[in-house]
């Protein structure tokens, strides 16, 4: 079998002036310079004493037909080795890193020439405030790797300026040509072979860690949409990655305008109302942006099919195409735009809020969450259903794919199906077949109550019920006004209707039994004090009869309707003032009934 690649060693100046000169791109794929000021420093000492730094690998686009019928190179980037070739980019030539706060900024590394080669001591520094006020360091090496830099004046003003220290200019200037050889030091560059498939390069892009994080297909997309000048792609880059950060630092906006060519751009002004925004449902990741522009404007599932559209890619002649690429270009940038507008971002975030989704805590599948979006969209574009219909299909689908865990397992394969089967069958054809096939009779009866047997509190199943609560606008338990929504977002926990405490000192200590989610609500935390450990049994039952005395035992109920009222909408099995240890199984299979009757009805009415 021929080799997939070619290996070779290049000079660390070679591959820098490739980097200047653009030969090699380095796209600012998703996340900024992630390491840390040390680890440049450490870079710099291990090239300085001839220690190997790893592999840089570099892929090539493949050649595109242009629309004469000629045939373009495609550009080099550099898939894995981004953060050392950063790191040698700030350090060495000087130029400003974007660093995990979105600030561009120098690492500037010190160098001590009076350290010994072979000595054990630091002769590397990354420069501080100490450092600056000690004359033997060197503040910035940047400075001697300059194309100007003269050695000779150099090393006379360094020794002028130590004088008390009686230097040799000879020993000095050593020093600093030992320095200067990190341009000489050879790096391995892994070249992939230009005939590679997107598919093999995808996959040998997502396999390779950097920092300890596995890369996956939306890196590699950005990496391909951040190396693509000619079609707009750096800025529509920037565009996604800045939304995502200001998605969750609005106050980030003031930096984000330093960049004055973006501030010139549709983006800008498409995006300028994030900073007034503090929602945090959709707290967006570029991943999700990527996902939901693409899978609403090219009905594909698959992230990989976006890396090869963008590569030109004609799937049916299995060659590469310039009009297709620019094509594929465009109609992204297309759906970042509209996945941008502040209407259909706030509306969908409204939709799913009404279903009683009101925090980020009740969400627990983004990939659910970005089909939801995605669906808006399509909906919203193809005029399908009238506009005062869409937002209730986008609520029942979400609920839907919630409920039956529809991406979950593989969710690409899945949401690349649906995408495929809507576009087909058109959106309710396709919804009422899945509603029919996933949510049968067996399925409220069955299936959901084997489901919410679980002692996972963060169950996508037990969010659900809570969501059917707040969207009936129920009281938590005995208390009238204090709604399950105000506990949910503001300040309430979560309890046990069966203390813990009670259940373990009756001999249940099986973590996964007490902790059944069939146990959780949300009290008051001064109603829970005040239960405390307490049985049910004598807790409601004191409950119970203090409001047939017209009064309130625990929270300000007083009433006996209104306390089975209460109950019932927090699914309290009848009987449970007899209840105690004993009946705690009984207790769960009936609650475990009752919420998955009021989750039913809950979708019903959605």
């Amino acid at each position: 079998m021929a080799e997939k690649y070619t290996v070779a060693q290049l000079s660390v100046e070679t591959v820098l002036g490739y980097i200047k000169s653009g030969e090699i791109a380095i796209p600012e794929i998703q996340r900024p310079f992630v390491w840390k000021a040390k680890q440049v420093r450490d870079l710099i000492d291990s090239l300085y004493t001839g220690y190997p730094t790893g592999y840089l690998i570099i892929s090539q686009n493949p050649d595109m037909k242009l629309k004469d019928g000629s045939l373009s190179v495609g550009k080099k980037i550099m898939i894995d080795g981004q953060q050392r070739t950063t790191a040698l980019m700030t350090a060495i030539v000087g130029l400003e890193v974007l660093n995990e706060d979105y600030d561009k900024k120098r690492i500037k590394i010190a160098f001590n020439p009076l350290v010994p080669a072979d000595s054990e001591e630091e002769r590397f520094q990354v420069l501080d405030n100490a450092i600056m006020k000690d004359k033997v360091w060197i503040d910035d090496i940047a400075t001697l790797f300059k194309d100007d830099f003269d050695s000779f004046s150099f090393v006379t003003e360094y020794v002028q300026l130590n004088a008390d220290k009686k230097l040799k200019a000879n020993e000095i200037n050593k020093a600093i040509m030992d320095l200067l050889k990190i341009k000489q030091r050879q790096i391995g560059v892994i070249t992939l072979d230009k005939d590679l498939s997107i598919d093999e390069v995808t996959e040998i892009f997502i396999r390779i860690n950097s920092q300890g994080a596995k890369l996956n297909q939306s890196d590699f997309v950005m990496s391909k949409i951040a190396s693509n000048e000619c079609y707009g792609g750096n800025m529509l880059r920037k565009a996604i990655d800045y939304f995502s950060h200001l998605a969750l630092q609005p106050n980030w906006f003031s930096e984000m305008c330093k960049d004055t060519d973006y501030v010139k751009s549709d983006f800008y002004k498409r995006m300028e109302w994030l900073k007034d925004d503090d929602e945090d449902i959709l707290d967006v990741s570029y991943s999700d942006i990527l996902r939901i522009a693409f899978m609403y404007k090219f009905a594909r599932g698959k992230m990989k099919d976006l890396a090869s559209l963008l590569s030109g890619r004609d799937f049916e002649a299995r060659d590469y195409k310039e009009n297709i690429a620019e094509q594929s270009f465009k109609t992204l940038t297309d759906g970042v735009y509209d996945f941008m507008n502040k209407y259909h971002y706030k509306n969908f975030i409204l939709t799913i809020k009404s279903a009683g989704f009101v925090s980020k805590k009740l969400i627990s599948s983004t990939m659910t969450i970005d089909f939801a979006y995605t669906l808006y969209l399509l909906l919203n574009s193809t005029k399908e259903l009238p506009s005062n219909e869409i937002d209730r299909y986008v609520k029942k689908w979400f609920v839907l794919s919630v409920l039956t865990s529809r991406y979950s397992g593989s969710p690409e394969t899945r949401m690349d199906a649906d995408l495929r089967a809507i576009r087909d069958k058109g959106f309710i054809r396709f919804f009422n077949e899945v509603e029919q096939a996933e949510l049968s009779n067996v399925f409220w009866n069955v299936g959901l109550v084997q489901k919410l047997e679980s002692s996972i509190v963060t169950s996508p199943f037990f969010s659900v019920f809570i969501a059917s609560q707040i969207n009936s606008s129920d009281d938590s338990l005995f208390e009238k006004g204090s709604k399950i929504n105000d506990l949910v977002t503001i300040l309430g926990d979560i309890h046990h209707i069966f203390p813990k405490a009670y259940l373990i000192k009756n001999g249940i200590k099986d973590k996964t039994k007490y902790n059944q989610i069939a146990n959780f609500i949300y009290f008051d935390t001064q109603v829970n004090k005040e239960v405390s450990d307490d049985a049910p049994c004598d807790y409601f039952t004191k409950a119970m009869t203090a409001c047939a005395d017209g009064k309130a035992a625990y929270g300000n109920i007083k009433n006996t309707n209104e306390l089975i009222s209460n109950m019932n909408g927090n699914c309290i099995p009848s009987g449970i003032e007899k209840m105690t240890y004993v009946d705690y199984s009984t207790f769960l299979e009936k609650r475990r009934k009752l919420m998955a009757e009021k989750i039913h009805k809950y979708y019903d009415a959605l």
